[in-house]
């Protein structure tokens, strides 16, 4: 039995169609801040809190900003599967909840993954030519964590 190119096409073309019903439960929480974000769990300067929001909230905490092509299948998906681990890793609207050992470790994950360039992750910043971070940028959050971060092991 021979398959041709075409129809191996149409049906690739017809599932292609089909996904695009497939719009699942966006992650918004429309602005809000809970008690447990990470600006309500520490004073957080908004100098560093304009360059969190611009290049890490979309991965790493409740609101996403979607953009545009989030509304193609099978790209959703994959924005998806980078937001779901990046809260699993990280997420500054429930940081609050988090142990205040876990606080301080993901600050000094933060820290290390800023400065090693891991993050944000260049497939973000392709697009997001905005969340790339400056050296000046990345100096304002890795030493506004380490004044945080020491202000913590004094609390201890």
């Amino acid at each position: 039995m021979k398959i041709s190119i075409r129809r191996i096409f149409v049906v690739g073309f017809i599932i292609l169609l089909l996904i695009q019903f497939y719009q699942p439960a966006r992650n918004l929480d429309y602005g809000q801040v809970l008690p447990s974000h990470f600006v309500k769990t520490y004073t957080v300067p908004s100098n560093v809190e304009t360059i969190l929001r611009t290049s890490c909230y979309d991965c790493h905490s409740n609101n996403t900003e979607y953009p545009w092509y989030s509304y193609i299948q099978p790209a959703r998906m994959f924005l998806d599967s980078h937001i779901k681990e990046g809260k699993e890793n990280l997420n500054f609207s429930t940081f609050g909840n988090y142990s205040p050992r876990k606080q301080g470790n993901k600050l000094e994950r933060i820290v290390k993954q800023i400065k090693s360039g891991e993050m944000p992750l260049s497939s973000y910043t392709l697009i997001h030519r905005n969340a790339i971070l400056s050296t000046t940028q990345k100096e304002e959050i890795i030493n506004w964590i380490n004044k945080t971060k020491d202000s913590l092991s004094l609390g201890n």
